[in-house]
């Protein structure tokens, strides 16, 4: 049975050596398999409609014997995405340069999300909007080597994404490579242009006097002393 009024879903007689088995509001259909030897239910590709009361009801002539069971069905856990950002300036340190860190991921039905250091929770955070994305800040210390973790868990699993300094180290180290070598091939890039215009404004030049030169001998020619 399935509900808080006992909707019958699935029975088995014994007597007329049957097994028979009933949709409720297609919720179940052709999800349900009656074992009929040993009276077990599977319900395959569950879906949170699924979730309620359940009841197994055994009828043995006039004794009857209910057995209670509550069901919840979970979505499958997003791994969550930490983004990270060099800072020049702790806030809550004296050190000169921080790491900041921010760990999302998508909210789900009786969801947190955690930071850890280690196997040390430093902060967690839990919504029950289902519409509202879970984001947790950390601020860590550039020199820091410890190894931290972001962890999205419900009552049955988790998912964790970690983050070692190392990363962003080699990272931002890439980066400034990558800007050095880009600021080099501008340079080149620019010098070339400007040579490129010393040349046609000498070119010009030279052009311009040849055409003043010849026009004062043509002048010359056509006014004879």
């Amino acid at each position: 049975m399935f509900g808080d009024h006992d909707h019958c879903i699935a029975e088995i007689s014994k007597v007329k050596n049957i097994s028979v088995t009933k949709d409720f509001r297609e919720m179940f259909t052709n999800k349900l398999k009656l074992n009929g030897t040993t009276g077990s239910l599977t319900i395959t590709n569950v879906e949170f409609k699924n979730s309620g009361p359940y009841k197994l009801r055994l009828v043995e002539g006039k004794i009857t014997s209910d057995f209670k069971f509550n069901v919840t069905v979970y979505a499958r856990l997003p791994v969550p995405v930490i983004f990270s950002k060099v800072s020049s300036q702790c806030s809550s340190s004296s050190s000169s340069k921080c790491v900041l860190l921010l760990c999302s991921s998508m909210n789900v039905r009786d969801v947190s999300l955690s930071w850890y250091k280690g196997n040390s929770l430093l902060s967690n955070v839990s919504v029950s909007d289902l519409n509202i994305r879970l984001s947790l800040p950390l601020e860590v210390e550039y020199q820091d080597t410890n190894t931290y973790s972001c962890v999205v868990n419900n009552p049955i699993t988790k998912q964790t994404q970690q983050f070692n300094i190392n990363d962003v180290s080699q990272i931002h180290s890439n980066l400034n490579q990558c800007f050095s070598f880009t600021e080099a091939v501008i340079r080149m890039v620019f010098s070339a242009l400007v040579g490129v215009a010393i040349v046609a404004i000498l070119i010009y030049d030279i052009r311009s006097r040849r055409v003043e030169q010849n026009l004062k001998d043509q002048t010359s020619n056509s006014n004879p002393k």
